[in-house]
């Protein structure tokens, strides 16, 4: 439990630091849409993370049925959640939409940049 604690909140501060720096330059740049996006997308993918590991614990222990009954009721709570930020991106103009889908990603973005940093790494240390 304690590896998963630690997990998510390093992949979750990490994403939203570079959503903010990012963010950041948008706004700076002139557009705020943009940036608002970002941060607005990458709020609620932080909140799918944080839901899912709860929810990892929560499935271990039952019967199959009943896992798979917390599965796919947590993905379906998941999935409305998501489209939450996807409908204020499409009703309101001060919100990118493209920056809102992002951001969704953006959890995802920050865990795939640190397995390529650390594969290149690695490969390096092998050459030399």
């Amino acid at each position: 439990m304690q590896a998963i604690d630690q997990t998510r909140n390093t992949y979750c501060s990490r994403a939203l630091i570079a959503a903010i720096f990012i963010s950041l330059a948008f706004i700076v740049t002139g557009y705020k849409s943009i940036g608002k996006g970002l941060v607005l997308g990458t709020l609620f993918s932080i909140l799918n993370f944080v839901l899912i590991s709860m929810s990892i614990p929560r499935q271990v222990g039952h019967s199959n049925q009943k896992s798979i009954i917390i599965a796919l009721s947590s993905l379906l709570f998941r999935f409305v959640l998501m489209a939450v930020p996807l409908i204020i991106g499409v009703k309101w103009d001060q919100v990118n939409l493209i920056s809102v889908i992002l951001g969704l990603l953006m959890i995802q973005a920050v865990i795939l940049c640190e397995h390529l940093i650390k594969h290149l790494c690695s490969n390096r240390r092998t050459q030399i």
